[in-house]
């Protein structure tokens, strides 16, 4: 496992700005490239040309109104080094792994929760990031898609369900295997979820690899799945873990349970065994696990 310093004190400044300017005016969607047939791996070519402008798709699994996908898009809309298109499912699509529809997909017009303009897709989180990319994108493609944060924790691979069950990892295996790098998030149940946790990990992740997303040198042969605690006012996130999704949960614990961010337990080998314990998890999923990839060719 790798410990991952955040360099936390920066971040939260910075998401404090960002959720200061919850509420402000929306700004426009824009538009941006089309996408293309499915991948086999390497590394993403949407390159920076946009003048270091990163070209970013939002996409959830709990629908285009969700608070997770609301709370990202109010982080990054302002931002001028930032250009953000929002395609997500028009209804909670929770469950539906990587699913898609037949064509042709539908879509409306519609907002996020605090207004900023998005599509809605008649369909699952994995059309909507298809329907994105043919429809959306008409010169050049998003350099990244960020799947979430969703309402609820992603953790583990036991029985290889999380491939075949999370729609949030599913529309970012999507997009991997559509050559787009990709982000899956998923905040932990709690009596509050609390996706300002969430959204100090998912910025953390952008800016780390901005660099590398604008130069198109991020790999689509896996994307990147963070889990974040909530704590529920007990105790705080302890750090982050780059562990390996558990293929086996042999101490029972509850997968969509409380999390425990008192624990002191240090021997996590595991996605389960760390986030159970209060620590966020960042995880490599594979793009074609699921055959997520050869269902789309």
């Amino acid at each position: 496992m790798i410990r991952t310093n955040r360099f936390h004190v920066v971040l939260l400044a910075t998401l404090g700005l960002a959720i200061a300017l919850l509420g402000c005016d929306s700004g426009t969607g824009g538009t941006g490239g089309s996408g293309g047939s499915a991948g086999s791996g390497g590394s993403a070519g949407s390159g920076g040309a946009n003048g270091g402008v990163l070209r970013i798709l939002v996409t959830n699994d709990d629908g285009v109104e969700a608070p997770g996908i609301d709370a990202v898009v109010e982080a990054l809309k302002d931002d001028p080094n930032n250009e953000v298109i929002v395609s997500a499912p028009l209804g909670n699509q929770s469950g539906s792994g990587d699913s898609t529809s037949p064509p042709p997909l539908q879509a409306m017009m519609t907002t996020t929760a605090s207004g900023y303009p998005a599509t809605g897709v008649d369909g699952f989180p994995a059309d909507s990031v298809i329907y994105a990319l043919e429809n959306l994108y008409p010169d050049a493609p998003p350099h990244v898609v960020l799947s979430g944060i969703n309402e609820g924790q992603n953790v583990g691979n036991v029985l290889g369900l999380l491939s075949q069950i999370s729609g949030t990892v599913g529309a970012a295996k999507t997009a991997a295997c559509l050559d787009v790098p990709a982000l899956a998030s998923s905040q932990g149940d709690g009596e509050v979820v609390d996706f300002p946790a969430g959204l100090v990990e998912v910025i953390a992740w952008l800016e780390a690899n901005r660099a590398a997303l604008l130069a198109g040198e991020v790999s689509v042969v896996n994307i990147t799945s963070i889990n974040i605690p909530s704590c529920d006012g007990e105790g705080e996130i302890r750090w982050s873990l780059q562990v390996p999704p558990a293929t086996e949960n042999p101490n029972a614990y509850l997968l969509n349970g409380p999390q425990d961010c008192t624990s002191t337990v240090e021997d996590v080998p595991n996605d389960v065994e760390a986030f159970f314990n209060g620590y966020t998890t960042i995880t490599s999923v594979p793009s074609n696990s699921n055959m997520t990839c050869d269902k789309l060719n």
